[in-house]
Parts: structure tokens; C-alpha cells; sequence
């Protein structure tokens, strides 16, 4: 499976008023880890930058002025994205929506909002009532976040394709002892599944009595799992 994970700039909080991205970051997963390829562009807005918004990301209009349109650029991250990725972001409606009004608006076909990820609602599903932007979750989990001084979309994809990962559970601590943390290294994984020592089962002995009783409780169970799977592979 296929996820990009994005984040994008913007000059405001709402494209029908007039704002507009000035810069798309985004790196790629498969199967939940990174393959190394990313995506990153600034983007001329064809308008005014607010200082209170370059206060947040440091983009200015002279630094964006000599930098390409979102209408020729569009194609290229359409092409990164591909049509069999998941997107990624953190508070996604906001990034989702800029990103679709200005593909619109480029006579482009917008991308499918039942194919995005929103790590925001992941978070607080999680973690109910507490903190969860982008440098809580990146404390919360000890992902290294020191060089965000500023708002930056490639640095802050980098940061929550990371977030994202513990957010589903972590990785799998085997595979990394192994060192495999590509995908790409798929036969390495398999040889690895293959000779991952296995400890024989201890026994612990146990009394009559709780022989008897341990017994006297399961037969007051009714239609436990392991019955019913048991039945399913006969």
C-alpha cells in the first residue's frame, strides 16, 4: 500500500477568499515505512504574503516571486502522488481543501477525500482531551523535532510521516533489530522471519487443585474462541 504523506503552506486560512499555497512537502510510504523518495516545491501565489503569516513559515513575496505557478506545478505532484496512494496530513480538511479548490481551479481533477488520512482524528482518538498538533505528538513519541524553527511543508511531512508511524503502533521491533526497514527489502524480511530464533515454551507445573479448578472454569465458558476456531479449520 502507498501513502503520501503531505503538508502544504499557504498565504491565509481560506482559498475562496483569495489565499493560496506557497509550498507543497510530501514523502512516500509503502506499507507504512518510508522509501526515501520525497517531494518538495515553492510556489508562487500571484498575491500579497501577510507579515503575521511569514511570522509562521518565513516565506516572502520576494522569495516566491521567481518561483513557479501551483498551475505548473500541479502536474508533477499529481504524478508523485500517483493514483493508488492514500494521503496523509494532519488536520487534512485544511490542507485538502486548498489543495482541491486551486486543482479545480487549474482545470484539474480533484483527489478523492475518501482516500485521506487525517492523523489529527487518529491523535485524539487516542489521546482524548489532550494537546495533539505537531510538536505535542513529535514530544509524545520522541521524534526529534529541534529543527523546527519555522513552519516548513517538507520538514513537517518528514516529522508526521514519523508521528503517523507510532500513531498506528510503532515498528515492528524485530524487523528493526534485523535492520530492515525498507520495503523494498522484502526477501531480506522473509529470511529474517525465517531465522528469527524462537524460545521453546516453559512449563510451569501446577498443583491438582488448580488443575481441577482452572478446568471447573473453562467448562462455564460458552462458545469459547478458541473452539469456534478450531471448528473453522475443520
Amino acid at each position: 500500500m502507498r501513502e503520501i504523506v503531505f503538508d502544504t503552506e499557504t498565504t491565509g486560512l481560506d482559498p475562496q477568499s483569495g489565499d493560496r499555497i506557497v509550498e507543497i512537502g510530501a514523502v512516500e510510504l509503502s506499507n507504512h515505512m518510508p522509501t526515501g523518495k520525497t517531494y518538495h516545491q515553492y510556489i508562487n501565489p500571484l498575491r500579497s504574503v501577510g507579515e503575521e503569516v511569514v511570522k509562521v513559515h518565513g516565506l516572502t513575496e520576494e522569495f516566491l516571486s521567481d518561483k513557479p505557478t501551483f498551475e505548473e506545478i500541479c502536474d508533477d505532484f499529481m504524478a508523485f502522488v500517483g493514483s493508488d496512494a492514500y494521503l496523509v496530513a494532519h488536520n487534512a480538511s485544511f490542507d485538502m481543501n486548498f489543495l482541491n479548490y486551486q486543482l479545480k481551479a487549474a482545470g484539474r481533477p480533484v483527489f478523492d477525500e475518501s482516500k485521506v488520512i487525517d492523523t489529527l482524528v487518529l491523535a485524539r482518538k487516542r489521546f482524548p482531551g489532550s494537546r495533539v498538533n505537531l510538536d505535542d505528538l513529535c514530544r509524545r513519541f520522541g521524534v526529534d523535532n529541534t529543527q523546527r524553527t519555522k513552519h516548513g511543508a517538507l520538514l513537517d511531512s518528514e516529522l508526521l510521516a514519523e508521528v503517523y508511524l507510532e500513531l498506528l503502533g510503532g515498528q515492528e521491533p524485530a524487523l528493526l533489530q534485523s535492520g530492515l526497514n525498507q520495503p523494498s527489502d522484502f526477501e531480506g524480511v522473509l529470511e529474517a522471519i525465517k531465522t528469527f530464533e524462537r524460545k521453546e515454551p516453559r512449563v510451569f507445573p501446577i498443583s491438582e487443585d488448580d488443575a481441577r479448578n482452572h478446568q471447573a472454569y473453562l467448562d462455564k465458558l460458552k462458545n469459547p474462541y478458541w473452539t469456534e476456531m478450531a471448528e473453522r479449520k475443520e
